[in-house]
């Protein structure tokens, strides 16, 4: 289904702007790497016009905050099919792409800076070798696409790929240009198909088992989750946005990075932003924002669906202290905050886990 933008002059008569058009795709192109956040507030440039020797040239490399990739290709006018394979062909080449050249490649960019300092920087955490690179994304941004690219891309999408399209539209007030945007698919599948795929070419059927990473001590309380029955995120939606994964009855086993496994519970319903979840606590329900330690933070943010702290309610099984977290070398261990994992590693963690939390088993 076509996407289509629109904006009106707010005024008693209503008045439509002018679609116009960008000079070029570099003008695109620069706004882009002046301000990320066009594409996403939680995505790092970390080059542009990168080489891929036979194939040509990626318009941007971006970075999450898993340290996965975002491969992005800009079109100013209408994206033929041809772009779409373009774009595979890209990133069966950014698949590939180690430490090293990640980081000459982000040096050249930024000017001689470190990839690893500047990540940290960003996201308030370490850059692992381990987990970069993992997966990636592939994001066209096109003014429109032809019918038979939707269908495609709708299918690769369906069948696992990650892979999306901005669209974005240019209109004219007076000498002003202003942007609009608006995605082909809702950008947490796309995320939710990346967190999926592993840089390992081992994988199986999914065990059924939730992976949830519990993060941020700067912005949530474990001992509260604990205590009122939930696990949350926030912050920015690529936090947020894979928590819609989980549906009632799903069983989660939780970890906290860096730290280790804290808890096993069964989610009881859907997601709930902070304006209204909430909780029972011994004066009776409350909106857990007016109760948490972080309420003035839930506060300040509840009214930006980007950045809002969202819940959801989970029956405890068994849980632990972060003192007495559970971990061993070879666990499984992700920054997504909700994954379906499908590689060997998760299945021995599961496996192992099941020995240390003995009531991981809803019982009624």
């Amino acid at each position: 289904m076509p996407v289509h933008h629109a904006i009106w002059r707010v005024g008693e008569t209503p008045h439509p702007l002018t679609i116009s058009k960008l000079a070029t795709e570099k003008m695109l192109q620069n706004m882009i790497i002046q301000d990320s956040s066009i594409l996403s507030d939680q995505w790092m440039i970390i080059g542009e016009e990168v080489n891929t020797l036979d194939s040509g040239r990626i318009d941007l490399l971006a970075i999450a905050p898993d340290a996965s990739l975002i491969l992005i290709e800009l079109k100013r006018d209408r994206t033929p099919r041809e772009v779409v394979a373009q774009a595979l062909d890209y990133a069966s080449w950014v698949d590939d792409l180690k430490a090293d050249r990640l980081s000459q490649i982000y040096e050249k960019f930024s000017g001689g800076k470190n990839l690893g300092e500047a990540f940290k920087e960003r996201f308030n955490t370490e850059l692992e070798e381990e987990s970069l690179n993992q997966s990636h994304q592939i994001i066209i941004v096109a003014a429109e696409l032809d019918p038979s690219t939707e269908r495609i891309v709708g299918y690769l999408s369906k069948n696992g790929i990650s892979i999306n399209v901005l669209f974005f539209k240019v209109f004219q007030h007076g000498d002003e240009q202003f942007l609009s945007r608006a995605w082909l698919i809702d950008p947490s599948e796309t995320q939710t198909n990346a967190a999926q795929a592993t840089a390992t070419s081992a994988k199986e059927a999914w065990n059924g088992e939730f992976y949830v990473s519990f993060g941020d001590p700067l912005s949530r309380v474990w001992e509260e989750a604990r205590r009122y029955g939930f696990i949350s995120a926030g912050g920015g939606s690529w936090y947020s946005q894979t928590l819609k994964q989980l549906q009632p009855g799903n069983r989660v086993w939780v970890k906290i990075p860096a730290t280790g496994y804290v808890g096993v519970g069964i989610v009881q319903s859907g997601v709930e932003p902070a304006s209204s979840f909430i909780i029972n606590t011994d004066d009776g329900e409350k909106l857990a924002m007016d109760v948490l330690k972080y309420s003035d933070l839930y506060h300040r943010n509840a009214d930006d669906p980007e950045k809002s702290e969202y819940f959801v309610p989970v029956k405890w099984l068994e849980t632990r202290s972060e003192q007495d977290a559970v971990n061993e070398v070879g666990f499984f261990g992700n920054q997504n905050t909700v994954c379906k994992p499908t590689t060997p590693k998760w299945r021995h963690t599961v496996d192992k886990l099941k020995r240390y939390f003995r009531n991981w088993e809803e019982r009624l």
